[in-house]
């Protein structure tokens, strides 16, 4: 794994303990919309209809997206879930430094 891959996954953990997110590609989309969340965490198996809704509305609001490389499993396991994820919407960042993460990747 690279540098930056470990660093990611470090940060979304922080992520999750110390910001507000949210989870689902429809819930996504809708916060997109009303222009709610600073980025979007997409897996590398989204959907096709769904990836292009997201990016879409991300490149209006001007909210960076970041593809996570793994599966939504993976995803789902990385946020300590037993189920899939296939998208992350975060509202607030939290502690973490993932904003400045993507940006700078």
């Amino acid at each position: 794994m690279s540098e930056q891959q470990i660093s990611f996954e470090g940060e979304l953990k922080t992520l999750l303990k110390t910001g507000k997110v949210i989870f689902g590609a429809r819930r996504t989309i809708k916060y997109l919309k009303l222009n709610k969340v600073k980025m979007v965490i997409i897996a590398s198996t989204l959907r096709g209809d769904l990836k292009e809704d997201i990016l879409y509305y991300s490149r209006i609001a001007n909210i960076p997206v970041y593809e996570y490389k793994g599966s939504g499993w993976d995803l789902g396991t990385l946020c300590g879930k037993p189920f899939m994820i296939s998208t992350i919407g975060v509202i607030e960042e939290g502690e973490s430094k993932i904003l400045d993460l993507v940006r700078a990747g």
